[in-house]
């Protein structure tokens, strides 16, 4: 348990600046040179920064990734990650709250961590919050070990675009009644164990093909449409309770008086809208201010962190010119401003840190992914008795893409007893629809002709969005796997052989094949 000063007495003791300093969240990459490690130590003294938010690398963050830069594999982040958490802890005059992105777990950002299946595949499950709700647990424990008090999670956006470059297979699904209850269920889970939550992309980033990570997307609804979908999830989960809303790089004309301006530095829809209409009380974030939907618009440092803050932020993710940014705020905002967004972040503070303490070993796989795997398999085309007159009749195993660890094929390479028959297992080498999800149009021709020349079961072991490229319609079954995790292709193997039924329900809706 950290000792930190009550509110009434930081309020008292603190300077406007130094209060400033805490609405301050710059990244943090665990891989970084030692002189980078040092100019993060100075900026957290001299500027009295409130949080840190942790990426893996400079090459894998978010202004990277037009992918410029060779992400390099480190086997010892996790302990590098503890080493830098303790130094920048010494830094602070304040106690730092720790931030990071782990939506599916530490190893969204770090090797050799436990991971859980994305956010679409927990949504195939049925009527299993409870399943979420651990799933939400464990990694909130995984955070704790690691010295970590916010976990940037989970998204609440809507699944309704497949063409969707950045949300996708982030999103519980399709269906805002599921969306709602599964997110609930997740951040309860972390709540239980003492980590701190944020539900994002307020107002909704679902319905986009935009990645904002380049460039800003739009959507062109309006307000009450917007309320039945988009918001949903946001205002039944504030009414629930949490701990903060994190605001997202997309123009939503319809909640910010007409214009096409990111909802992450419109005052319309921070503070008109969200503090005042829906009522929010809580700390709001903004997404990562470095990327590039708003951070190409603004050449002057300093002008998008002021842009962000007036617009209603009360913690700025991802600032790039703390100094410049700080100057600019104190010059322009109202004392009452800086002081308000302060009371929210040490109130805050003050929630994380009456938590006991962490251990730091390294938080080890539990046999949940195995649980998940049986609730969320998902047969997508065909019926058992299919499968099993499939079987009977012999087969042989094609595969395209590579696993990790390949068990589902290592078993059944050595059906080769029908060559007009086949097992495919697909497993695309990327989660995101950017560029056929990783295969070639080769590939993908290849695995049409397939389908259309042979009787084929198809087993999926990625994004269910990839079918979109296929005449899967035309495959005598197909069964969408989502992960390609060792436990989910053990699974799988047990559904191929009739051991077990498939329970789950695709979560988002496919688009009609259109040949050509």
């Amino acid at each position: 348990m950290v000792d930190l000063m009550t509110y009434q007495e930081a309020a008292k003791k603190m300077t406007l600046a130094e209060k400033l300093g805490q609405c301050f969240m710059p990244a943090a990459f665990i891989n970084d040179t030692e002189e980078e490690v040092r100019n993060i130590e100075t900026l957290i003294a001299e500027h009295h920064i409130g949080s840190i938010c942790f990426f893996h690398s400079r090459a894998s963050a978010a202004t990277n990734f037009e992918g410029k830069k060779k992400v390099v594999h480190n086997e010892k982040s996790y302990e590098r990650l503890l080493q830098l958490i303790e130094r920048y802890q010494k830094a602070a005059k304040y106690p730092l709250l720790i931030a990071i992105d782990a939506e599916w777990g530490l190893a969204m950002r770090i090797e050799n961590t436990p991971q859980y299946p994305y956010a679409l595949t927990l949504g195939a499950m049925q009527n299993r919050a409870d399943l979420v709700f651990e799933v939400g647990r464990q990694i909130g424990m995984d955070c704790r070990k690691a010295g970590i008090h916010w976990n940037l999670a989970p998204v609440v956006d809507i699944n309704l675009n497949p063409e969707n470059p950045v949300i996708g297979y982030r999103s519980f699904g399709a269906d805002r009644e599921k969306v709602t209850e599964y997110a609930c269920a997740y951040l309860d889970g972390m709540k239980s164990v003492g980590i701190l939550n944020s539900v994002k992309h307020f107002p909704g980033h679902g319905d986009t093909a935009v990645d904002s990570h380049l460039g800003l997307p739009k959507i062109d609804k309006d307000q009450k449409t917007l309320l039945q979908q988009e918001l949903y999830p946001f205002k039944k989960l504030i009414a629930h309770g949490v701990d903060s809303v994190m605001v997202g790089h997309l123009a939503v004309p319809a909640l910010s008086g007409g214009k096409s301006i990111s909802a992450s530095i419109s005052k319309e829809i921070i503070t008109d809208f969200l503090r005042k209409e829906l009522k929010y009380k809580g700390l709001i974030i903004s997404d990562a201010l470095n990327m590039h939907a708003i951070s190409k618009d603004f050449s002057q440092e300093g002008d998008v962190e002021y842009q962000a803050f007036a617009a209603g932020n009360d913690v700025l993710c991802f600032a790039d010119n703390v100094e410049a940014g700080i100057k600019k705020i104190m010059e322009h905002a109202a004392p009452h401003r800086i002081e308000s967004s302060f009371e929210r972040i040490w109130k805050l503070k003050q929630k994380a840190f009456s938590v006991d303490g962490h251990d730091t070993t390294i938080p080890k796989e539990t046999n949940l992914n195995h649980q998940l795997a049986k609730e969320s398999l998902t047969f997508l085309k065909g019926a058992k008795k299919d499968l099993d007159n499939f079987r009977k009749s012999g087969f042989h195993y094609v595969q395209f893409g590579d696993a990790k660890n390949n068990f589902f094929a290592s078993e059944l390479q050595s059906y080769q007893s029908n060559p007009n028959s086949c097992v495919l297992g697909i497993f695309p080498p990327n989660a995101k629809p950017k560029g056929n999800f990783g295969f070639t149009d080769m590939q993908i021709d290849a695995i049409n002709r397939m389908v259309l020349e042979k009787d084929c079961v198809l087993y999926l072991f990625g994004n269910p969005f990839f079918l979109n490229l296929l005449d899967w319609q035309k495959a005598q079954a197909v069964i969408v796997v989502y992960q390609d995790f060792k436990e989910f292709q053990e699974v799988t193997l047990q559904h191929f052989l009739g051991k077990l039924d498939a329970k789950g329900k695709l979560p988002v809706t496919l688009n009609v094949w259109q040949n050509g």
